[in-house]
């Protein structure tokens, strides 16, 4: 099912690029003679008055071929009748030819404009943490963050030049500092203190890459079956203050109590519905190795955020300006140097989040499809010929020479286009299987 939902969100997208081509070619009077979902053996196909709609076999993308665009037999070096130049692209002018070439793109980074607001108006999940002061739960010890001398209950007040309110403010701020040192402002019992983490950090993986982790309490989320916790009568909603002599403060307490404990029967403590409660229980292990576990999962706290309509279209704007910002700046820092290219994800990882998020709910599935969407047209608009920007490159070049760039050149830089997009294609295939199997 994620395969499957991942791939047709993916052709959800390609469709709208795609019909930015065609629509504003057919707005200039070019005639489409395909409009193509997918590459390859065509799995379904009907004409429908001069175009061909079909849809192949390799779901990775799409075209739209128009009369008298690039080679072929209805390129633009092919014998044409009076009546077919009017309506070949390669006839028309430079300007429309910008127009339908930049439409595809254009269309990607409109989508999000139109869902956006959408997702804010049907509810957004918001986890609660998001929006409260960055005050920092629990240090994971020998991680980067306790190496840079992070302890539990510092509040962050400033990463590099950007001010700190909340959660949501520093992982907006390490897009813009991937790369780079990372220069803390942070409080701690009432006194300000700058703390550095090293340019080769995880920042981009987020806070918790770096062993940062927002306040949990130690809520039960739920319990797992035929395990210590569930048997001694534990359940969704529990509070647990106490195992054995040791008090829990947090959820990050659990583990290393548990271990400390071992396979030995305890009393743990715990609240519900403001009364105090106990049941004694015997940590196990699975199949008899590995960590001793209770049995239980995590409470995360979150909230249904809706908008009015105003509302909701400023915060889609706003959201849509975000993501593109991100995107470029990740672009930048990816081309300078100061991301590694192990950040650069294929089509698998994007079928597998667009596919995780289309099984949850609508707002998810309209986020991802904008997310996803702006990189589609911001990757478009790249000058790699081969590429819409490549084309529009050309474009640009002949604006200023004042004469076609000679169909040859083209040729030969559309095969080095391809031969570098292809490269790049492995190098994202090679990094989402090192994510998905090591």
């Amino acid at each position: 099912m994620t395969i499957i939902s991942g791939i047709l969100m993916l052709g959800v997208l390609v469709f709208v690029h795609e019909l930015g081509h065609f629509m504003v070619a057919k707005w200039c009077g070019v005639q489409v003679l395909k409009f193509s979902l997918g590459f390859g053996p065509k799995l379904v196909s009907r004409q429908h008055g001069e175009t061909e709609y079909q849809i192949c076999a390799i779901p990775l993308g799409g075209y739209v071929q128009m009369l008298g665009e690039g080679g072929g037999e209805q390129g633009e070096d092919v014998e044409l009748t009076a009546a077919e130049k009017l309506r070949s692209f390669a006839e028309q002018s430079v300007a429309k030819r910008l127009a339908i070439v930049s439409a595809g793109p254009i269309m990607n980074l409109m989508l999000p404009l139109l869902i956006l607001p959408i997702s804010f108006m049907v509810g957004v999940q918001m986890p609660t943490y998001i929006e409260a002061p960055a005050v920092i739960g629990y240090v994971v010890p020998e991680s980067q963050g306790s190496s840079s001398g992070f302890v539990a209950g510092d509040r962050i007040l400033g990463l590099n030049q950007d001010t700190v309110v909340a959660w949501n403010d520093v992982n907006k701020s390490f897009i813009s500092a991937a790369g780079e040192a990372l220069q803390f402002t942070v409080e701690r019992d009432g006194k300000q203190l700058n703390l550095e983490m090293a340019a080769e950090n995880e920042s981009l993986q987020g806070m918790q890459a770096l062993g940062l982790l927002p306040y949990q309490e130690a809520r039960i989320g739920g319990t797992a079956a035929d395990m210590p916790a569930a048997k001694a009568g534990i359940v969704a909603g529990d509070l647990i203050v106490k195992i054995g002599d040791y008090p829990i403060g947090s959820w990050y307490d659990l583990k290393g109590v548990i271990q400390e404990i071992g396979e030995q029967p305890t009393p743990v403590y715990f609240e519900r519905s403001g009364e105090s409660l106990v049941a004694e229980l015997i940590p196990q292990q699975r199949d008899g190795k590995g960590d001793f576990l209770l049995g239980v999962a995590p409470k995360y706290s979150s909230e249904l955020v809706r908008y009015g309509f105003v509302d909701a279209v400023g915060r889609g704007v706003d959201k849509t300006w975000e993501l593109i910002d991100i995107t470029i700046v990740f672009v930048q820092k990816m081309v300078t140097g100061n991301v590694s290219t192990k950040n650069i994800g294929g089509p698998i990882t994007v079928v597998q989040i667009a596919g995780q998020a289309a099984q949850t709910d609508l707002a998810a599935i309209l986020s991802v499809l904008a997310f996803i969407s702006i990189q589609l047209g911001i990757l478009n608009l790249l000058p790699i010929p081969i590429l819409d920007g490549g084309h529009i490159l050309f474009y640009l070049i002949e604006l200023i020479i004042r004469r076609p760039v000679p169909i040859q050149v083209r040729d030969a830089a559309q095969r080095v286009g391809m031969l570098m997009l292809l490269l790049l294609m492995a190098l994202a295939i090679s990094n989402d299987i090192i994510r998905l199997w090591g």
